[in-house]
């Protein structure tokens, strides 16, 4: 098998980290009045220094900053763009896991005026971890344009800003595209779109869902896609950019299932990507025939390390389902990750550090006597 010197890796993660004690303490202070900005930046960069040496002693060869400077994976990016505010309204996604139910709470979006890019999003915290890694490859991970779409709808849209939707996705896409740009000039060799909606439509009852508010179900992943390749045309040369997509990761609990049939022909066949990391730690993913979508020059980075709980998978239990992932893709294709972050948002999943380490280590140490 051919070593990967270029992402992803053969050992990979998704980006999110457990928030260390320390770390969530100086949060809370910073919101009670009681540290300044300064303070609390001081507190993130020392819990990011300590977690990218941990990913580096592990053998990964890229690292995140844990994405310890955000609350939610998606929104402290969303509510950046030009043109996107938070309303009064309050959105609820509902979750579910074997013990329950659960719903995540945020304030809901409104596009009321053209969206751009005003500022790079992001672009200190990726230039605080491109200084601080010292083996590792620096990866940001940002949401992708589908998830500014995904939440609201149309309804979310002005239309007196945009009376033909066009123009909102053309606008998408173009700050998405200048974003891109900017991060590149930062020295960002390493971008991961995270794209939960890609993974949800799966979902017959996400796709009714959709279809309740007057968008097209049917169809929707095509859009999507669509405007993720108008995003990505330009990218800057030497830039390797992944997608990521998942059926929700909020404190272990998931909001979607369904395998990647619907999508897989569309999502594996057009989108340009140079890989894509895919959710694969129990049977509400599906099986792996999808696979055989996927061109011969993607990699595909399959997520069979749960990130929902703290028992540990066994290397052999890996080994056999890559085994069968290989009878549709091609074992050189393949590398292996978590299924998911750790820490989505603030609160964290359902496990501890030690789990988290131990997961870590045991995706590297697995790579490695598979492909060396």
């Amino acid at each position: 098998m051919s070593i990967r010197t270029s992402p992803p890796f053969r050992a990979d993660h998704v980006g999110s980290l457990l928030r260390p004690p320390e770390l969530l303490k100086a949060r809370a202070t910073f919101a009670n009045g009681e540290i300044s900005a300064d303070d609390l930046r001081e507190s993130e960069d020392r819990a990011i220094r300590d977690a990218i040496a941990l990913q580096e002693a592990i053998g990964l060869q890229s690292a995140t900053d844990g994405e310890f400077r955000r609350t939610s994976w998606h929104m402290d990016f969303i509510y950046q763009l030009g043109g996107i505010t938070s309303t009064d309204e309050r959105l609820q996604v509902a979750f579910k896991n074997l013990e329950g139910t659960t719903s995540f709470t945020s304030a809901a979006l409104k596009v009321n005026d053209r969206v751009r890019v005003d500022n790079t999003i992001f672009g200190d915290a990726f230039s605080f971890l491109k200084s601080a890694v010292t083996t590792a490859v620096p990866k940001l991970t940002i949401p992708s344009p589908s998830m500014v779409h995904y939440r609201g709808g149309a309804a979310a849209i002005d239309p007196t800003i945009y009376p033909d939707v066009e123009e909102f996705w053309s606008d998408l896409s173009a700050a998405y595209a200048e974003e891109i740009r900017r991060l590149g000039e930062l020295g960002c060799t390493y971008l991961q779109l995270d794209d939960t909606s890609l993974a949800y439509l799966n979902d017959p009852s996400q796709r009714q869902m959709i279809a309740d508010r007057g968008d097209d179900a049917e169809h929707q992943h095509l859009r999507y896609i669509k405007q993720l390749n108008a995003a990505l045309a330009g990218r800057p040369e030497g830039m390797s950019v992944t997608t990521h997509s998942c059926r929700g990761n909020f404190q272990s609990y998931w909001a979607a299932e369904g395998g990647y049939d619907f999508v897989a022909e569309a999502l594996f066949g057009e989108l340009d990507v140079d890989g894509f990391f895919l959710e694969y730690d129990d049977d509400r993913s599906g099986g792996f025939e999808p696979l055989r979508f996927v061109p011969k020059d993607k990699m595909v980075v399959l997520g069979l390390v749960t990130t929902k709980k703290g028992a540990l998978e066994s290397k052999e239990q890996l080994k056999r389902r890559i085994d069968k992932a290989s009878k549709y893709i091609s074992l050189d294709q393949l590398c292996l990750s978590p299924q998911c972050g750790f820490s989505s948002t603030v609160e964290g999943n359902s496990l501890t550090f030690n789990d988290e380490v131990a997961k870590l280590r045991l995706v590297a140490e697995t790579a490695n006597e598979i492909w060396g």
